[in-house]
């Protein structure tokens, strides 16, 4: 490992704030911010607050406060215990250094264990936190997942997937085109009822724990549509189920949801198309998420996971009259894909 200046600073500050001294740390995980996660095993077992259960294993995170600000996930963090999930609970803070101190809930991710006979069992636990998570939903206590928000990450498709990643850019009538499909996702995306939203809500961000699931990256949490943490944990850009199976899960956690009284709407049909409207908006907005990360950031690895994420999109376009501008406007783009990789 290299050690950088901000590695030593957080070791400093790890010494001051840990109970006993490390027995090693290595690194944990890194996600597609400016964020690392480091895994601190200590030298016996041995608890930061009086009465908790014994741990071996802390996380560090070191997130560089001139690129990311801890303080949203601190507070999510505590709203997410509130709500009864099951969230790192943060065990020492140095917001204006940008490291945080964290509970470990372990190195096993869904994404990790998920196969045709776990995923059951795993979705179904999933919803059931999803479920608890909107229950609290409080408006004015996140920021809006309002227009603005979504229109600028829609904005991500054209700037960093058809002009940077295929390489055109778009005539005067493909704009025409693309704005005008903007706005009908849009205006769907906004009529929805809107409840606390994790924002990634998938099987690289949930943990399998006791209990489960363990809820990670929560960070950008907002108050938008409903069906958009369901549409993250269903159409997951890192793994894909039949679309029955799709189905099946999204009428379980519907009649879960109507039964907790969240406002879901006594028709399945009309809820299924919301979730694939809100759908084609994270489709967007990922493959020019997941262009930048490979351009910008020099990330080869999400470059694997955009033809699932396509073939989600083009599928939901094409099941609806209203989509078809965008699916023709899709199939232009294709035959000037990049030979990447």
């Amino acid at each position: 490992m290299t050690f950088d200046v901000r590695f030593d600073a957080l070791c400093e500050w790890l010494g001051r704030v840990l109970p006993v001294p490390m027995l090693s740390i290595e690194p944990a995980s890194a996600d597609a911010s400016f964020r690392r996660y480091f895994r601190i095993t200590l030298t016996g077992e041995h608890s930061l607050t009086k009465g908790e259960t014994p741990v071996r294993t802390l996380i560090a995170m070191d997130a560089p406060p001139t690129n990311e600000d801890c303080r949203p996930f601190v507070t999510v963090a505590r709203m997410l215990a509130d709500a009864g999930l099951h969230s790192p609970a943060v065990l020492a803070q140095a917001l204006d250094q940008g490291f945080l101190l964290l509970s470990d809930l372990g190195k096993e991710t869904y994404l990790s264990v998920l196969t045709e006979a776990t995923a059951p069992a795993l979705y179904g636990d999933a919803c059931a936190a999803l479920i608890r998570w909107q229950l609290a939903s409080r408006q004015g206590s996140l920021p809006p997942y309002d227009e603005a928000l979504l229109r600028r990450e829609l904005d991500l498709f054209p700037d960093w997937y058809i002009e940077r990643h295929v390489g055109i850019t778009l005539d005067p009538a493909q704009r025409i085109t693309l704005n005008n499909m903007f706005r009908r996702i849009l205006d769907n995306n906004l009529l929805q009822a809107h409840v606390y939203v994790h924002r990634d809500y998938h099987s690289r961000n949930l943990m399998v724990s006791d209990p489960n699931p363990g809820v990670l990256d929560f960070q950008d949490a907002v108050y938008g549509p409903i069906t958009y943490d369901l549409v993250s944990l269903l159409r997951d850009a890192y793994i894909d189920w039949d679309e029955a199976m799709q189905i099946d899960w999204a009428a379980r956690y519907w009649q879960r949801a109507r039964a907790a009284e969240l406002p879901v709407g006594a028709d399945f049909g009309a809820f299924w198309r919301d979730f694939e409207w809100m759908g084609v908006q994270r489709q967007l907005k990922v493959l020019g998420i997941f262009a930048r990360l490979y351009h910008r950031d020099g990330k080869e690895a999400y470059l694997k996971d955009m033809p699932r994420v396509m073939r989600y999109l083009r599928d939901a376009c094409s099941r609806y009259d209203e989509l078809s501008p965008l699916l023709r406007l899709l199939d232009e783009l294709e035959a000037r894909q990049p030979a990447i990789g």
